[in-house]
């Protein structure tokens, strides 16, 4: 790591910036339109006695309670929520290989960063730091909403749930990530929207937490309400 780096103000040298996804550089909101896009598509080109809204509401229900059902910290694929999502939903049997391309250009038609995050990526890419992702999301859909977004060959690592077998705020999560990036805890900073999961669990295991959004508690070093201060804050920038 060059010499240059600078030094974040009361804090040590930060040599790593990991990012959080969804509610961080993924705008939570856009997901949902994109999943009441895919839903409606759905109660269109398929035969179901649901009107959209009782669909959606099927998919919501659906989708929360095969991740409420998770054991602990244990990993479950987004996409199987899906699946089961789509099969209480519809009269007919669809085959993966047939709604998941939909999805996908659905997801992408309509995600979008959160205000300021490709900007303080792009900023960030260009200081002395390791760029990093942790994150819960399944592994292919992860790096495809950060292609989406232009800043997949940005990031120096992504660290996704799926890969590692576990969900935050489970230390082996940021272990990993800090591993790969090899970089002390001390020395490196995360940024997520929640507490529990994203704060917490990077504070215990001795990280820089960064809130946006999040809850606030003893584990906030840091908070922001525009993710363009994050390099500032940080130490980047003069």
């Amino acid at each position: 790591m060059s010499d240059e780096r600078h030094t974040a103000s009361g804090s040590p040298d930060v040599e790593a910036v990991f990012w959080d996804i969804g509610g961080v550089i993924l705008a939570a909101d856009s997901v949902r339109t994109a999943h009441r896009a895919f839903v409606e598509e759905l109660v269109t080109e398929y035969s179901t006695s649901h009107t959209a809204e009782s669909a959606l509401e099927v998919w919501r229900t659906t989708v929360g309670e095969y991740f409420r059902e998770r054991d602990g910290t244990e990993f479950r694929p987004a996409r199987k929520a899906y699946r089961l999502a789509i099969d209480e939903i519809l009269d007919e049997s669809v085959e993966d290989a047939e709604w998941r391309p939909s999805f996908r250009a659905v997801l992408e038609e309509h995600a979008r960063p959160n205000p300021g995050a490709v900007e303080a990526i792009e900023r960030l890419a260009a200081a002395p730091v390791h760029l990093g992702v942790i994150s819960d999301v399944d592994e292919a859909e992860g790096r495809r909403l950060l292609e989406t977004f232009g800043v997949l060959e940005t990031f120096d690592s992504v660290t996704t749930s799926e890969a590692v077998g576990r969900t935050k705020p489970d230390p082996a999560m940021f272990e990993t990530a800090l591993e790969t990036a090899g970089v002390e805890p001390s020395r490196a900073a995360m940024i997520g929207d929640r507490y529990d999961h994203d704060v917490a669990g990077s504070a215990e295991v001795g990280m820089t937490a960064v809130a946006y959004g999040a809850d606030d508690g003893p584990a906030v070093d840091h908070r922001i309400e525009e993710l363009r201060e994050l390099p500032a804050l940080l130490g980047f920038e003069d």
